[in-house]
């Protein structure tokens, strides 16, 4: 399975969306700060993700999120909304 995940930074609040295939290990590696991308904004929390069968489907929908605000927001709505003790 693939990952299309939300995290949310503790010391901002902002998010980030990435995708992997093992997202506590993705998610660790953002908290240890051995991500160039979000370095400086640790720790993180999970808030949710969405599975895929397929790597290029999950990097299409990582890459589709990025590239619209409006599917960003939108997913970032979805999440916080479905899983919001995550």
């Amino acid at each position: 399975m693939y990952y299309v995940y939300l995290i949310q930074s503790l010391k901002d609040g902002k998010y980030y969306i990435g995708q992997t295939n093992d997202f506590q290990k993705r998610l660790k590696e953002h908290n240890e700060g051995k991500v160039k991308s979000t370095k400086h904004r640790t720790p993180f929390k999970l808030i949710g993700y969405e599975e895929y069968e397929k790597r290029n489907e999950a990097r299409w929908r990582e890459h589709s999120l990025k590239k619209s605000v409006w599917k960003r927001k939108k997913f970032i709505s979805d999440l916080t909304t479905r899983s919001p003790n995550l």
